[in-house]
């Protein structure tokens, strides 16, 4: 894990944002790839008490959003804030791909050559 964040550390931090929410605050860091695209970084950072030697330290959790899916994760995320705001199930949508438009008029007899008739 270390030297993953070594790595992460090199990479230029672009735009940053935090929110502060309670104990917690939230850092959205815009960054670069190696190939100069964008990719996201939430931090979520608590800050914890250790009650044996009366010192304080920082928890941390970070997540890593790439471009290509900053859609998706954008429509869940409305979709289950909405379901907390309104204690309304979004309606399923139904995600089948028709291609040209074409379907093959199967018939079950024809798939056992060897059956009677």
């Amino acid at each position: 894990m270390e030297e993953f964040e070594n790595k992460e550390k090199g990479r230029e931090e672009i735009f940053s944002k935090a929110v502060r929410a309670g104990k917690r605050t939230y850092f959205f860091d815009v960054k670069t790839t190696k190939s100069e695209d964008y990719y996201l970084t939430i931090t979520e950072s608590k800050k914890r008490f250790n009650s044996e030697d009366g010192t304080f330290s920082y928890e941390k959790h970070k997540l890593f959003l790439y471009k290509e899916d900053f859609e998706k994760f954008a429509e869940g995320l409305h979709e289950v804030i909405d379901f907390i705001q309104t204690g309304q199930k979004p309606e399923v949508k139904e995600e089948i791909e028709v291609q040209n438009n074409s379907f093959s008029n199967i018939d079950f007899e024809d798939l056992n050559p060897d059956s009677d008739k």
